[in-house]
């Protein structure tokens, strides 16, 4: 596929990026000529079909050209995250019997060398940035300086049948140690074209992506990579999170994928901002916001709302939509639940937020909504391609191409959640009659109270999350008689405010659900092992972390 459009279109840009002070584009064409050159490299350096090659890197163009290399000459990639410890770095390596890395930068070069060190070292360590070359490392610039053709790389990739495994995608590890999810490329290919059927109403020439979550996370990888790109999409790099505001603004991006968490950082932004304005000027964003709440609800607007729906949409919404560059057609959110009312308020402003779900072992996308028909408190519907039932518990199986291999190495785990050709996804969803998908809970995060209550904590957690005095929340209170929560303020919160937001929540939840006692704590960070990567809490390692806070609130 890569190959292919690389000839399709030569001229086209591909990859946009930041550096030296300035944006710097790549084309199809040379994309195809430096995979190529990457891929005769690297099989000079020894790099075999088979082998597993961890990268490390953040997003930029290098990162797809090495992947489409290793790929062609039939090279297992582990996408690593460059937030990783040495420790990881070291499971990883372990786990993968990967021999060989390919890095962004001197820094992480060094954590991977080490990291090798404790195993069996590692026989070729590629560096991307130049300027520091090592005695033990290879320079980027030597392995795509090649300006000969791609068409031999290109025809050798060809042949590569769609069962042939093309990458190693290691999972968060919210539930225990990262596993390496085997995905073949008929996996990467299901999703792209079942995608594409749910996206084609919204497509015109030239869209821009912005890409800013990592390309180490499956749905990046699949959605944010792949995919966009098989539609002729132009990717361009985010200079890193903490520029994601400016980014949107100097780059007007047309699609972007979103984690729930960074849809409820900017809402929260928002409705701070609105605080701090005039009572008139509120009450126009209140009203903007009640319009557009009763519109998406199916409530027909009479002649004089419709008319003030209109004016508000250019005096407020538009000002919204403003903050995302102002061309956004649709906003992709998965990688965790999405809170209804986050969804809604941006819908509310028209922005669509098209929800989905899916994990790494199913490539990772099962569902999403249709930009058409969103219904943002479900997943939407199941891509094309995709068969779906529930079993007698509520948990969803899922069948089809998009269904992982296994686990590398681990055919114990492998064969527990493959059997009979359903993937058994250890969540509990529910199917309405338009076939719409809601997830209600992940089997194994159930809390059981001790009268024998069934709670959902997602749940929960969700609407605590989307009140803006509070930035993270876990429930806890298994085994016992009622609930009790870990709570990080939002940024100026204190305890009171954090108690009126749970009083506030507790109000639209019934007697069981209601939180009984909480605590302030420490925010949950990627730095102390508490948040993955893609924003997402570890809950059994924030409850372990703080096992003396909940036994002074369960005593």
């Amino acid at each position: 596929m890569m190959f292919g459009l690389a000839r399709t279109w030569p001229a086209k840009p591909m990859l946009r990026h930041y550096r030296d002070g300035t944006w710097h584009g790549v084309t199809w064409s040379a994309f195809g000529r430096m995979a190529a050159s990457c891929a005769r490299h690297l099989r000079a350096a020894g790099v075999a079909a088979g082998d597993r090659v961890v990268i490390c890197a953040e997003n930029r163009p290098e990162y797809p050209i090495a992947e489409t290399a290793l790929m062609a000459i039939r090279a297992i990639p582990v996408p690593t995250y460059t937030t990783n410890t040495v420790a990881d770095h070291v499971h990883i390596l372990r786990d993968s019997g990967a021999r060989a890395a390919i890095v962004s930068s001197p820094a992480l070069a060094a954590k991977l060398r080490e990291a090798g060190a404790e195993l069996a070292g590692l026989d070729l360590l590629v560096v991307m940035d130049p300027g520091a070359e090592a005695a033990d490392t290879v320079a980027w610039a030597t392995l795509v300086a090649d300006d000969r053709p791609p068409d031999d790389i290109a025809l050798e990739a060809s042949g590569i049948p769609p069962g042939a495994l093309a990458c190693l995608i290691y999972t968060s590890g919210t539930g225990g140690a990262p596993k390496g999810v085997m995905l073949p490329h008929r996996c990467i290919l299901s999703n792209c074209r079942g995608a594409f059927s749910l996206v084609k109403p919204l497509m015109l020439e030239d869209e821009i992506y912005l890409s800013y979550l990592p390309l180490s996370h499956s749905y990046e990888h699949t959605v944010g990579q792949f995919f966009v790109l098989s539609l002729g999409t132009e990717i361009v790099y985010c200079r890193g999170v903490e520029h994601l505001a400016a980014d949107l603004l100097a780059i007007r991006p047309t699609l972007m994928t979103a984690v729930p968490r960074v849809l409820e950082v900017i809402r929260g932004r928002v409705l701070a901002q609105v605080a701090r304005q005039t009572p008139r000027r509120q009450a126009l964003f209140q009203h903007a916001l009640t319009l557009g709440l009763r519109r998406i609800a199916g409530e027909r607007l009479g002649l004089a709302d419709r008319i003030m729906d209109v004016v508000l949409d250019r005096l407020v919404r538009a000002k919204v939509r403003a903050r995302f560059g102002g061309r956004l057609k649709v906003a992709m959110s998965g990688g965790a639940r999405l809170d209804p009312e986050v969804g809604r308020f941006f819908l509310a402003l028209g922005l669509p937020i098209m929800q989905g779900y899916g994990q790494t072992e199913a490539g990772p996308v099962i569902s999403a909504n249709p930009p058409e028909a969103i219904h943002i408190e479900t997943v939407g519907r199941v891509l094309d391609g995709v068969e779906l039932r529930l079993a007698e518990d509520g948990e969803i199986l899922v069948r089809g191409d998009l269904v992982m291999d296994g686990y590398w190495g681990h055919p114990a785990e492998t064969a527990a959640v493959i059997r009979d050709g359903w993937l058994h996804t250890g969540d509990i969803g529910a199917l309405d009659a338009a076939g719409y998908l809601r997830i209600t809970d992940r089997k194994k995060d159930m809390i059981v109270l001790s009268g024998g209550e069934n709670v959902s904590p997602a749940k929960i957690e969700g609407m605590l999350m989307a009140e803006p005095e509070i930035a993270q929340a876990v429930v806890a209170g298994d085994g016992r008689s009622g609930l009790t929560a870990l709570l990080v303020p939002a940024e100026g919160q204190d305890e009171v405010t954090v108690a009126v937001a749970v009083n506030r929540t507790n109000m639209r939840l019934s007697v069981t659900e209601r939180i009984r006692r909480q605590a302030v704590v420490p925010p949950f960070t990627i730095e102390n092992g508490l948040l993955t990567p893609t924003q997402k809490i570890r809950r059994l390692m924030v409850l372990r972390a703080n096992a003396a806070v909940l036994a002074q609130l369960h005593a």
